[in-house]
């Protein structure tokens, strides 16, 4: 019998679309330029958390630079290069220097409490008892320099800081040696750190109650008064928390040499909670 031509070209067309149908289907499976998604543009892989921000760990930082004495012309300097911190390594920084912040309800928030050259009577006796109980839920406090020449009748803060300032000699180079290189403040430091600052000397040597991490070698500057052992910087587990004081960051070129912001970041760091030994010794 013989099959009408429209009926043999009505299966020659339906052929041609089955096979179209199937190349499609083909193409959308290897990833082709069809409306298929591709397995690189699969939701679910978008949708996949994010890795953390380098610092994200230190969360959410104050930084209180009240005065009650001198007034170091660098904490506008040290101001601005927090903030430039937290924007490149995933923080929050907060600044201040209302004393009010310090309350049980005002302090919940942060992680970390930087004292920045915070000289004189700082806190009145509810703001000292606010620091205190923040401090034995187990967060972390960081003193920079002038720090040490702050509330010097208040006991406890003494032991938070680890010594008290007593002089410096003029504006001068010298060379740090750093002690522990597995610490995160001094990690990326060099053994023999030659560099411009105001060197502090203290009224004890803090060696034995806090770890020391860098000391002054007082070979190499002129004024210097507490001889082969000068602890420059250090931490310690204090009062239920973690407690990361250095004396460096008097000028304001400090704040912008990439080492010691490196050593400000890995004091915060520690404070918020990295790995480091900071056992007194």
């Amino acid at each position: 019998m013989r099959v009408p031509w429209w009926t043999r070209s009505g299966a020659w067309m339906i052929g041609i679309l089955l096979g179209l149908s199937a190349c499609t289907a083909d193409q959308g499976a290897s990833g082709g330029t069809s409306g298929t998604t591709s397995p690189s543009r699969d939701p679910a892989a978008s949708a996949a958390t994010p890795a953390p921000a380098p610092g994200a760990e230190i969360g959410r930082v104050l930084v209180y630079s009240r005065t009650g004495g001198f007034r170091h012309q660098s904490i506008a300097d040290a101001r601005d290069a927090f903030e430039l911190l937290a924007e490149e390594h995933g923080f929050t920084v907060d600044l201040t220097e209302d004393q009010g912040v310090f309350t049980r309800t005002g302090l919940q928030p942060y992680r970390v409490v930087v004292f920045l050259h915070t000289t004189g009577h700082v806190l009145d006796p509810p703001g000292q008892a606010a620091l205190r109980g923040w401090l034995a839920e187990g967060n972390g406090w960081v003193g920079i320099h002038g720090a040490a020449d702050g509330d010097k009748d208040w006991d406890w803060y003494i032991g938070l800081v680890g010594a008290r300032f007593t002089a410096h000699p003029a504006i001068q180079r010298a060379t740090i040696r750093v002690e522990d290189r597995g610490h995160p403040s001094t990690a990326i430091l060099p053994e023999a750190w030659t560099r411009t600052d105001e060197w502090y000397n203290f009224d004890r040597d803090p060696r034995g109650k806090v770890h020391v991490l860098a000391t002054l070698d007082e070979h190499t500057f002129e004024g210097g008064e507490m001889g082969d052992d000068h602890p420059i910087a250090w931490c310690q587990p204090y009062g239920g928390g973690r407690s990361f004081y250095t004396a460096l960051g008097h000028t304001e070129a400090s704040w912008t040499e990439p080492l010691f912001l490196d050593h400000v970041l890995g004091g915060l760091r520690w404070a918020a909670g990295a790995a480091g030994d900071c056992r007194p010794g």
